[in-house]
Formats: C-alpha cells, sequence, structure tokens
C-alpha cells in the first residue's frame, strides 16, 4: 500500500490504489457505523480500519466517519465520541488519554487558496497529544499538533499548533491561560 501520511503539504496525487483504500475504509466504516456493537467490536472494525493495532482500552461511540484508515493511529485509552470525522489523507496520531468530544472534525487534507490551484488537495498530519481534551464540535485543521494535557474549548476552530498544558478557545482558537493542575 501507498504510504501517503508523511505528505506535508505536498500535492496529493492519487491513485488507483488510494482510491481503493478510501473506498474499503469508507465502507467498513458504514457498516461499523449500522446497527449497536460492543466496544470490542467496534476495536475490531478499526483494527480492520486502519490496518494498525488499536489497543483494548481505546473506546470510541459510533457513528464515526472516516476517508483513509491507514493515516490513523490510537494511543492507549484514548476516546472519541459520537459523530467524529477524521480526514486522514494527512495522518492523524491521537495519542495516550485523549479525550475527543462529539461531532469533532480532524481534517489532514485542504486545498490551496489560488482559484486556479484549487482542486488540488494538500495533506499535512495532526496529532493530538497525552491527556488532550477537544470540547464538543471542535475542528482541527491540517498541520496543527494538539500539546500535552491541553484543553481545545467546545466549538472552537484550530488553525494553528496548541502549546502543552493550555486552554484556547475561539474562531480560530487563542490561548485563554494555562491548565489548572490543582483544585480551585
Amino acid at each position: 500500500m501507498t504510504d501517503i501520511t508523511n505528505n506535508k503539504g505536498e500535492e496529493y496525487v492519487g491513485s488507483n490504489e488510494i482510491y481503493a483504500e478510501v473506498q474499503r475504509t469508507m465502507q467498513q466504516a458504514a457498516i461499523m457505523n449500522t446497527g449497536w456493537h460492543s466496544e470490542e467490536e467496534v476495536r475490531q472494525f478499526l483494527r480492520s480500519i486502519t490496518g494498525h493495532d488499536v489497543p483494548d482500552d481505546v473506546r470510541v461511540f459510533t457513528p464515526l466517519h472516516i476517508n483513509y484508515g491507514p493515516g490513523v493511529r490510537f494511543g492507549r485509552d484514548c476516546f472519541l465520541n459520537f459523530g467524529c470525522t477524521l480526514l486522514a489523507l494527512g495522518g492523524i496520531e491521537i495519542g495516550d488519554g485523549a479525550f475527543i468530544g462529539p461531532h469533532c472534525v480532524l481534517a489532514t487534507e485542504y486545498h490551496p487558496e489560488q482559484p486556479s490551484r484549487r482542486h488540488q488537495l494538500l495533506t499535512k498530519p495532526i496529532a493530538i497529544g497525552r491527556n488532550a481534551w477537544l470540547g464538543a464540535n471542535v475542528t482541527v485543521l491540517a498541520g496543527v499538533t494538539i500539546g500535552e494535557n491541553a484543553i481545545v474549548a467546545a466549538g472552537s476552530v484550530v488553525t494553528k499548533d496548541v502549546p502543552a498544558n493550555m486552554v484556547v478557545a475561539g474562531v480560530p482558537a487563542k490561548v485563554i491561560r494555562e491548565v489548572r493542575t490543582e483544585d480551585c
């Protein structure tokens, strides 16, 4: 299989092999999203979809929308809530203990601004750090790294890296304060 997850802002050039993998991924995700499945059954689907190990303590509430399974890696004890979308041609790494709230979008794919180039597809990876927490309806754009223990407030659009141990909020997301490490 062609590995396109190292693509860092270069033009994505499709191939029949990659297109076939996208179709296979979306078919498997559609089956996973149909009806009720136990946590272990969902993990088995994710192993098949990604082709990678998915630790036994990963929890994903379906539906999960994903376009390219091999581009996604799950850390230990991470959680994805209902309705998340992973556009993963650029590669998505979800760190140990990360929480991803309902209806979040992680989009490693984007298009150039210039109208003459807009039909080109570009990719950059996304990394979600250990113990990071993305609130409901967060959008993370291509090339962003969310630092360890960081919190992204619900509804935020993250266009730039988030430092470790910081709370960000807004559109675009901006640093609000440090994460509290002690009870108030």
